[in-house]
């Protein structure tokens, strides 16, 4: 499975950006879809994630409310729609997929994405 995410950039807070991730390759044996983030000097951590067959989606707290995980199944495609950005919102985020574990832990997630930039100015 390869992964290529985009959708990143700057924004002031309060604004909005839509990251998507493309799936290519064996599909079909994707279990989940993540988006983690990891700003500088952090660990990576966990976003959203969402079952690649029932669509059922997970979010980290920080961002319940704000963020919003979807599919395109026809496009192979996960989008992550962020909503009232923050400052503390800006890291690398990547998309990820697995093909089984936990949705919320990096070590279940097999193939990674390259990463794009989400700079929120205050």
């Amino acid at each position: 499975v390869q992964l290529q995410a985009s959708g990143g950039g700057l924004v002031q807070a309060g604004g909005s950006l839509r990251l998507s991730c493309a799936a290519s390759g064996r599909t079909f044996s994707i279990y989940n879809m993540g988006w983690f983030r990891q700003a500088p000097g952090k660990e990576r951590e966990f976003v959203a994630g969402i079952g690649w067959g029932g669509g059922r989606t997970y979010y980290a707290d920080s961002v319940k409310g704000r963020y919003t995980i979807s599919r395109d199944s026809a496009k192979n495609t996960v989008y992550l729609q962020m909503n009232s950005l923050k400052p503390e919102d800006t890291a690398v985020y990547y998309c990820a997929a697995s093909y089984s574990g936990t949705y919320y832990s990096t070590t279940s997630y097999r193939h990674w994405g390259q990463g794009t930039q989400v700079t929120v100015s205050s």
